[in-house]
């Protein structure tokens, strides 16, 4: 985790690059303040009729050069730092834990540390080298974050030159493909020259966020709801533990409700809307009604999927800290509320859910005259301005 650099204000340009949208920002950061958003943009993602993945990501840099150009355009200063936060689309990562035990007392050092983590991120590289081959170009460490360190049992928070004969490290490190990223650089490059853009992911940036909000939680789910996939995050004694997706999205919802009603996207679009709103008319309402029953379940059987197969024996959360569009949060909130997952778990209540909305976020960002209050946006610029600036 970074520190700042003396108290001077500094301008960052953050992009999120979801699978329904993408979003970017320009806030300005300084030491024990809070982030202070002055300007965002977004720009929805084309919703194909089918998912392919070259055409999802040709689709997704037309949505980046457009909202690179906006901020651009805007004219408010040449930022200082420029990072780029990934939905798991773009990325994959897994949370390991660093053993090391001794009969006699060693000392932890940073070369200790350093030679561990190591050998930790080439076991990772080479067991996830195969995602990338065919690609040609391999891939790129974009993260490796030290969640926790045990010294002889205890959490430490500051373990530098402390003695022990047991440590355990719980790691976080994630990847993306180098072809991926090369052409996100290469996009902001055209409008933001001579700036090394910093990448991390959304799983990661939430979580910190999240687990700082709520420190009284040490036990949680993060559920983001994107375009096309669902993310699953378990969290345990404030370490995530474990996280999972399904190809399930919000936009799986239109394609479904386009087939079954026998209508274009736009039409299955509206009729949503005109659900959400209360606008649609009885006989429309009933047939939208029926649709999305359907669909609830076919959505909540890979939901009940996910979290046996993230559990491992152990008991799910019942707390759960949900991201989601608004236009469509009511068909998720209602779904997992009333799922009865928990009794076939060591759950031993009802979820509770919390919806990461504006509200949520009341004082924690600030922002300028007319910003659109984009939540994924929000987070990571309360993750960049509290941990890597």
């Amino acid at each position: 985790m970074g520190i700042f650099e003396g108290s001077k204000e500094k301008l960052v340009l953050v992009f999120h690059i979801g699978s329904s949208s993408v979003g970017g920002a320009l806030f300005w950061t300084e030491k024990s303040k809070v982030p202070k958003i002055i300007f965002s943009a977004s720009e929805p993602i084309e919703l194909e009729k089918d998912i392919e993945t070259d055409r999802l990501l040709s689709s997704t840099i037309k949505s980046l050069e457009a909202v690179a150009s906006r901020i651009h355009k805007a004219g408010l200063g040449a930022p200082k730092e420029i990072f780029c936060v990934l939905s798991s689309l773009w990325y994959i990562s897994q949370t390991r834990i660093i053993k090391l035990e001794k009969n006699a007392p060693f000392l932890f050092t940073v070369k200790l540390a350093d030679s561990l983590i190591q050998k930790e991120k080439e076991l990772f590289e080479e067991e996830h080298s195969t995602k990338y081959a065919q690609s040609g170009t391999g891939a790129r460490l974009i993260e490796l974050k030290n969640i926790k360190t045990m010294l002889n049992g205890y959490e430490t928070p500051h373990p530098l030159d402390q003695k022990g004969v047991d440590l355990e490290m719980t790691i976080f490190i994630s990847m993306s493909g180098e072809q991926v990223l090369k052409i996100i650089e290469d996009t902001i490059g055209k409008h933001f020259h001579s700036k090394e853009i910093k990448f991390c992911s959304f799983a990661f940036s939430s979580f910190a966020v999240v687990r700082d909000m709520y420190a009284h939680n040490k036990d949680f789910l993060l559920i983001d709801i994107g375009g096309e996939v669902t993310d699953i995050a378990m969290v345990k004694k404030n370490i995530l533990r474990e996280s999972i997706s399904f190809p399930l999205g919000a936009n799986f919802i239109i394609r479904e409700m386009e087939a079954d009603l026998g209508c274009s996207i736009n039409e299955a679009k509206s009729y949503i809307s005109l659900l959400k709103d209360g606008h649609a008319e009885d006989s429309v309402a009933k047939k939208i009604g029926s649709t999305l029953d359907k669909l609830k379940i076919k959505w909540l059987a890979k939901f009940q999927e996910s979290l046996a197969n993230i559990s491992n024996d152990i008991s799910i959360p019942e707390t759960i800290y949900l991201t989601v569009d608004k236009e469509i949060a009511d068909f998720f909130w209602e779904t997992i509320k009333n799922e009865q997952f928990n009794q076939y778990t060591l759950t031993q209540a009802k979820f509770q859910i919390t919806c990461l909305d504006e509200e949520i976020f009341h004082g924690l960002a600030e922002f300028g005259e007319n910003v659109v209050r984009d939540i994924p946006l929000t987070i990571d610029s309360i993750y960049i301005n509290r941990f890597l600036c």
